[in-house]
C-alpha cells in the first residue's frame, strides 16, 4: 500500500473511532438517565437498568457506526484541504478520486459489521429488551417491592410503600398501602411487614400491627379496625409458562423478530422492517463516498457552514429512509423499489459532487482592446 493510502487510512480510522467513542459516551448517557427515570416510576426494575442499557446500545450501534464512518472521512478530507496536504497530493499527480481506494478500505469492512448487526445482532438485542420489559410487567407485585419506593401494580388499583426494617426479624419497617376496588377504598398501614411463601406456592404479603381504614364510594359510610396481623394475597406470576409468554411477546415485536422470520412473513410491516436493515449498511458506503465531496472546501473560506451542510445532507439520508420505511409499512411504496430508491438518489447526488469538485474549467481567453492592439502595432 503507498504512503498516501496508508496515511488516509490510518486517519479515517482514528477520527472515526474517535468519533464512535463519544457518540457512545453520550447516547448511554442519555439511555441511562432515561431508564433510571423509568426505574424510578416503577415501569422497569432497577435490577435491569445495566442490561437494559447494554442491549438498547447494541441496538443503535448500526446508526453510530453509518455516522461515525460519514464525520471520520469528512474530517480527514476537510482536514487536509484547510492544511494544504491535498495540494501536496495533487502536485504528485493523484485527484480527488484516489481517496475513493483508501476511504472504501475502511467503509467496506464497517459497511458489512452494520450488515451483521442490523441483520442479526440487533433483533437480538431487541428481543431481549422486549423480554426483560414483558417478564417484569409479568413479576408479581411481591417481587416488584423495594424498601423506600412507591408503587404502583393492577393498574394503580394497588399502591404500596414501605421502609426499611429496623431489625433483621422483618423484611420491611413501617408500610403504607392502598387497595382500590369497586366498592371501597382501602387504606392499610402496619408497623412491619414479611413474605411468607405457602407450600402450594401463594405468596403473601404479612403485616405486623396496624389500622384499616375502609371507605365506601359515593358513600358516607365507613369502617375501622385494628389488627394484630394481616395477610395480604400477592398473586404469583413467576413461572416456566411466563417465560414463554414474554417470549412469544417479544417476537410480535418486529424490530425484535429474528430476519430468517421476518423473511418468511408478506405482511407490510415485515417488509419494512427487512428494508431498514439492509439500508443502513447502504447508507454506511453511501455516507462515506458522499463525504469526500463534501469535504472538498476552500481552505480560505469558513469551515462551519460547510460542515452544517455536510451534517444536514447525513440528517436527510436518514430521515428518507424513515419515510421510505413508513411508507413501504403503510402500502405507499413498494419493497422493490423502496429498498434501493433513496440509495440511488444520494449516489447520483454524491457522483454528481464528485464530478463538480474534478472539473476544469477553460480558461477565458484574454479580453483585447484598442490601447493594447495599438500598442503592439
Amino acid at each position: 500500500m503507498s504512503l498516501f493510502k496508508r496515511s488516509v487510512v490510518s486517519e479515517i480510522a482514528n477520527h472515526s473511532g474517535v468519533v464512535f467513542s463519544t457518540l457512545i459516551v453520550v447516547w448511554l448517557s442519555v439511555v441511562l438517565v432515561r431508564l433510571l427515570g423509568e426505574a424510578a416510576a416503577g415501569r422497569i426494575g432497577a435490577d435491569v437498568v445495566i442490561g437494559l442499557a447494554a442491549f438498547t446500545t447494541i441496538a443503535a450501534l448500526p446508526t453510530i457506526l453509518a455516522v461515525s464512518i460519514f464525520v471520520g472521512v469528512l474530517t480527514t478530507v476537510k482536514r487536509s484541504y484547510r492544511e494544504s496536504e491535498m495540494v501536496v497530493w495533487f502536485s504528485s499527480g493523484l485527484s480527488l478520486m484516489n481517496w475513493l481506494n483508501p476511504v472504501m478500505r475502511v467503509a467496506v469492512p464497517v459497511a458489512c459489521l452494520v450488515a451483521f448487526l442490523t441483520l442479526f445482532a440487533t433483533p437480538w438485542a431487541n428481543q431481549q429488551i422486549e423480554e426483560y420489559r414483558a417478564r417484569y410487567e409479568m413479576r408479581s407485585d411481591l417481587s416488584k417491592i423495594n424498601a423506600g419506593e412507591f408503587l404502583e401494580t393492577e393498574g394503580g388499583e394497588r399502591v404500596f410503600f414501605l421502609e426499611a426494617p429496623e431489625s433483621n426479624d422483618y423484611t420491611f419497617g413501617q408500610v403504607f398501602m392502598r387497595i382500590l376496588d369497586p366498592q371501597w377504598f382501602v387504606l392499610l398501614t402496619a408497623t412491619s411487614a414479611q413474605t411468607v411463601t405457602e407450600p402450594n406456592g401463594d405468596r403473601f404479603l404479612v403485616l405486623g400491627k396496624g389500622q384499616r381504614y375502609d371507605l365506601q364510594l359515593g358513600s358516607p359510610q365507613a369502617r375501622y379496625a385494628v389488627f394484630d396481623s394481616l395477610g395480604v394475597r400477592i398473586e404469583s406470576k413467576d413461572s416456566a409458562q411466563s417465560q414463554a409468554t414474554a417470549r412469544d411477546r417479544a417476537l410480535n415485536s418486529r424490530r425484535a423478530r429474528p430476519t430468517s422470520l421476518l423473511l418468511q412473513d408478506t405482511e407490510y410491516d415485515s417488509w419494512g422492517q427487512m428494508m431498514w436493515r439492509l439500508a443502513i449498511p447502504w447508507a454506511a458506503l453511501n455516507l462515506a463516498f458522499l463525504a469526500i465531496p463534501l469535504g472538498a472546501v476552500n481552505p480560505r473560506l469558513g469551515r462551519s457552514g460547510d460542515i452544517l451542510i455536510a451534517g444536514l445532507v447525513a440528517m436527510l439520508y436518514m430521515n428518507l429512509i424513515n419515510i421510505s420505511q413508513g411508507w413501504i409499512i403503510y402500502g405507499k411504496l413498494p419493497f422493490s423499489i423502496g429498498v434501493w430508491l433513496v440509495h440511488a438518489a444520494f449516489g447520483l447526488m454524491a457522483g454528481l459532487l464528485m464530478w463538480w469538485r474534478m472539473r476544469i474549467k477553460t480558461p477565458k481567453p484574454p479580453v483585447v482592446t484598442a490601447t493594447d492592439s495599438a500598442a503592439t502595432s
